[in-house]
């Protein structure tokens, strides 16, 4: 089968997705299939194409250092000077789209996991890996996720606010402490903070500014961490993180050794069923497919609370959802296989 997957971007998170393309490519190869490994802000330039043409990216080497993600995301507005044009997305890369037979989705945030591509890709009659476009959408809301699924599973209470210089004061009066920050639409604990002082949280907030000021404040729940990968219509085996210092930021999630995770999470089974149910039922609700993977924090009383849901969960050589399936049995590569024929197999149902 002849496999397009798309990387990279225009995202904070443009380092995992690397990580994760590079790595999906590689299985993918080494199951027989071609894979390509393009990234979606820089698509393929004149150059390129003049020296292997579009098929030759079937068959170019996946460079090493894609593999390990970066400690510190990327410069964003460093990356957008180095190409001309307002575009997000390189040149040739529906062409490119076009003649696959399924696009791997190795995206993650703004412009890959939030629907866009998905419509564009749609429109185009292309099958690609995971959800649909409007299940993507809600999903990467992490507000808009709330109220649907509040009511049918247990969520901290929440506020959304557009943080400015003129009401960063009051709100940071005005918030029960501690309180959990966090961008509306962004993942990989980018721009998450936990803030138990005042300073802590007026930092957080602004913070958030740079991060586009739609931000959800919510109510710091104690308890364990456990994350629930969601294949097909099945919870996998729950995993728990367990930060060695602070709290499952950026660097503690992609830094080998910086968290303990614990898979098969060491829960009671009336807690595992819980949290399964639970990330279930979420992912029913806003009408995702083929596999996701929910966050929850769970309290002294086996009590699952609902965080918020990832589309296109990482793939890297420290991610979660590869550590979940081998739990459950699947290799890395089976775990990819699997993707791409549920995705198919979506496709034709029209997800």
């Amino acid at each position: 089968m002849k496999i397009l997957v798309l990387a990279g971007g225009l995202s904070p998170e443009r380092n995992v997705s690397l990580s994760s393309g590079a790595m999906v490519c590689q299985a993918l190869r080494e199951r027989g299939h071609q894979a390509a490994l393009v990234d979606l802000f820089f698509g393929v330039d004149e150059d390129e194409e003049e020296l292997m043409g579009l098929e030759g990216r079937y068959s170019a080497p996946i460079p090493e250092e894609l593999k390990k993600v970066a400690r510190e995301a990327p410069d964003l507005d460093q990356l957008r000077a180095s190409r001309p044009g307002p575009s997000a997305i390189g040149p040739r890369i529906f062409e490119l789209c076009q003649e696959a037979d399924i696009v791997y989705l190795a995206l993650h945030g703004a412009c890959g996991e939030d629907g866009r591509i998905q419509a564009a890709l749609d429109l185009l009659g292309v099958p690609y890996t995971g959800s649909g476009c409007l299940g993507s959408a809600i999903a990467m809301d992490k507000d808009l996720t709330k109220r649907l699924v509040a009511g049918q599973v247990t969520t901290p209470r929440w506020e959304t606010v557009t943080v400015t210089r003129e009401n960063i004061g009051q709100l940071t009066e005005r918030t029960q402490l501690p309180a959990v920050v966090k961008p509306i639409a962004s993942g990989s604990s980018i721009g998450v903070y936990i803030a138990k002082t005042r300073q802590e949280l007026e930092r957080a907030l602004e913070e958030s500014i740079h991060l586009g000021g739609r931000t959800v404040v919510e109510e710091h729940i104690q308890g364990r961490e456990i994350q629930v990968a969601i294949l097909g219509d099945r919870a996998l085996p729950s995993i728990e993180i367990i930060p060695k210092e602070g709290f499952y930021d950026y660097a503690n999630k992609y830094q080998p050794g910086a968290a303990l995770e614990v898979c098969p999470s060491e829960i009671p089974a009336a807690w595992e069923k819980a949290v399964g149910d639970a990330a279930l039922t979420v992912f029913r609700t806003i009408g995702l497919s083929v596999y996701a993977r929910a966050d929850f924090i769970i309290t002294e009383d086996g009590t699952p609370y609902f965080l918020e849901i990832n589309t296109l969960p990482g793939m890297t050589p420290t991610s979660l959802v590869p550590q979940e399936a081998a739990a459950a049995g699947l290799s890395y590569g089976e775990l990819c296989e699997t993707i791409i024929q549920s995705s198919l197999e979506a496709w034709k149902e029209g997800r």
